[in-house]
């Protein structure tokens, strides 16, 4: 793979995403995931099969998705192979997986739709969070967008990133479905504990590196974020991130949490059940909509430190 790839990739999405009309179009590729997932599980995941074959209905569904995805971008990377500048058309489709500006955007929408209602704040957080926006107050929808912020840094900008570097269009791609597979079946209640039971073990797995790493990169941020502190990022994490049911989720929760010096995590409701998730952090628990926005700055700080260290990546690699 070109060096050049993983930060230009970076760059160019950071600054114009994926261009709504080409949605509209042909969609986004997490859609097209999202509906060969939905297929299996329609066809797999039924009330007649014992716990057992569900399980290994899932293990079947999600290896066909895998599988799928890595002939497709293989032969695709092989063709750029041929092709004179290929490599800049597979940093352009790599650009696909990342969602550095649709995060920031969405987040701030919440900030925004904040300050003119709850009612608007509600409707805005839905976009982005599982949990019943009903429920929450304004502090509580604050944080909410504060904590999908958090765990999105590793998720969805992080951690493809890390496999676009390892492993290129292949890496991040197959990197995408499964965090896309966990997203939609990897639940713990009844119609997915044991269906998507492969889904969030794999994803688990992948994102164990980048959750980690995502912690570094924050607290990094933390020099260039005013009001943020590098000691108690590292420090709250230490502490906090192994509290988390998820072995990944907490890390850049609670390396946020101390960073800002809020107060993140605990009880939610998702489909009407409360789940007593345990608190990141012992700062500021009543978070308003200026307090998303001092998130997004330290975020926008995280994601400068991921720039300069792939090109850093980059340029060793150009030099050796």
């Amino acid at each position: 793979m070109d060096p050049l790839i993983s930060p230009l990739s970076l760059a160019i999405e950071r600054q114009f995403g994926y261009p709504q009309k080409l949605v509209e179009t042909i969609g986004h590729p997490v859609m097209w995931f999202g509906k060969l997932i939905s297929f299996c599980e329609q066809r797999l995941n039924t009330v007649s099969r014992t716990p057992t074959q569900r399980k290994l209905a899932g293990i079947v569904a999600l290896g066909l998705l895998v599988l799928s995805v890595l002939i497709i971008t293989v032969g695709i990377r092989t063709i750029l192979s041929w092709i004179p500048l290929g490599w800049v058309i597979e940093m352009l489709l790599a650009t696909t997986f990342l969602a550095q500006r649709e995060l920031a955007r969405a987040v701030q929408a919440v900030s925004e739709a904040l300050r003119t209602s709850l009612a608007a704040g509600r409707e805005a957080v839905s976009h982005v969070v599982g949990r019943d926006p009903q429920t929450l107050d304004e502090a509580g929808v604050a944080r909410a967008a504060v904590e999908t912020l958090a765990e999105s840094t590793s998720d969805g900008v992080v951690a493809p990133w890390l496999f676009l570097v390892l492993f290129g269009l292949p890496g991040i791609a197959v990197y995408k479905a499964v965090n896309t597979a966990d997203s939609m079946i990897g639940h713990r209640d009844e119609r997915y504990r044991d269906y998507g039971w492969a889904a969030a073990r794999l994803d688990d797995l992948l994102n164990w590196v980048p959750a980690r790493l995502s912690a570094v990169l924050i607290t990094a941020a933390c020099f260039l974020t005013p009001g943020a502190s590098p000691g108690k990022a590292w420090a709250t994490t230490r502490r906090d991130a192994s509290k988390h049911d998820s072995p990944n989720a907490g890390w850049p929760e609670a390396c946020f949490a101390g960073a800002l010096n809020f107060q993140l995590g605990g009880p939610r409701a998702y489909d009407g059940e409360v789940v007593d998730l345990p608190a990141f952090g012992s700062g500021k628990t009543n978070l308003g909509p200026s307090d998303i926005l001092l998130a997004l700055l330290l975020y926008r700080r995280t994601l400068d430190v991921l720039l300069a260290l792939s090109c850093l990546l980059a340029l060793m690699v150009l030099l050796s």
